[in-house]
């Protein structure tokens, strides 16, 4: 039997500790996530799909229950260690890259992630057309963009590259945090095009909050809807495949 990548076991999360019971956040909330599962995450403002990604990377602790990744605890990890396994693309395209280094240099520092850093060259030159190859699978020009600052990319652009830093080195995890909601819809949907690509061709664990309805139900293999920090609704499979937008919305009262 394989294991899970990553299992969620009675998570509480509380915004006072002093006073758990009327701030939980997230509440005895249980997920098991299996390797090349692609999951999108449902809910209106405040359910707890940024409180429930924040626990998993690290940034917000667990009042109570536990995180396995690959059936290890991982609670005591700081969010740097968590990151060597669990990669996160942000809504914002301004927070997965470093503005005023190049996309070529961007990308040398996410193949080299989680490594310790050495005066050894960076061997940039040798790099560049495997780095072409990848930019240009993203469809939107960025290959011609190599030596551009990512401070100077449009935001469909940078987006795509913080995608690509995040699955440079195929994380244990992969978490979409709204990542197309700050596009336009024609740059929204040719990223969620290749972002399916990507998860499904390299068989990715994948975990993706978006508020486009149509996506989570074109794309991955489960959904959940969360509302008041528990898990509403979970399908998968054949039933997700039958599930319609109507059904869906009936969640949302």
């Amino acid at each position: 039997m394989t294991m899970p990548i990553l299992q969620l076991k009675n998570i509480v999360v509380a915004a006072d500790q002093q006073n758990v019971e009327q701030t939980k956040i997230l509440k005895n909330l249980n997920l098991t996530i299996n390797s090349g599962d692609f999951i999108s995450v449902l809910g209106t403002n405040g359910a707890g799909k940024s409180t429930l990604f924040n626990t998993i990377a690290g940034l917000l602790p667990l009042t109570s229950g536990e995180i396995l990744l690959n059936g290890q605890a991982i609670n005591h990890l700081s969010p740097e260690k968590r990151s060597r396994q669990i990669a996160r693309v942000f809504q914002d395209p301004k927070l997965g890259t470093a503005p005023r280094r190049t996309v070529t240099e961007n990308l040398l520092l996410a193949k080299h992630r989680g490594q310790r850093r050495t005066l050894k060259p960076r061997h940039l030159k040798q790099q560049r057309h495997e780095f072409t190859q990848l930019l240009a699978t993203m469809g939107n020009g960025l290959d011609q963009h190599l030596d551009t600052p990512t401070e100077n990319l449009s935001g469909g652009q940078r987006q795509a590259l913080s995608f690509l830093m995040a699955t440079e080195k195929r994380p244990e995890l992969l978490l979409l945090d709204e990542h197309t909601a700050a596009l336009d819809s024609r740059t929204s949907t040719q990223l969620m095009r290749q972002t399916n690509q990507v998860v499904t061709t390299q068989q990715l664990t994948c975990l993706m909050i978006t508020h486009h309805l149509e996506d989570a139900l074109k794309y991955g293999n489960r959904l959940i809807i969360l509302n008041a920090g528990q898990i509403l609704l979970e399908i998968s499979g054949e039933q997700k495949a039958a599930l319609t937008k109507q059904t869906v919305l009936t969640y949302f009262g």
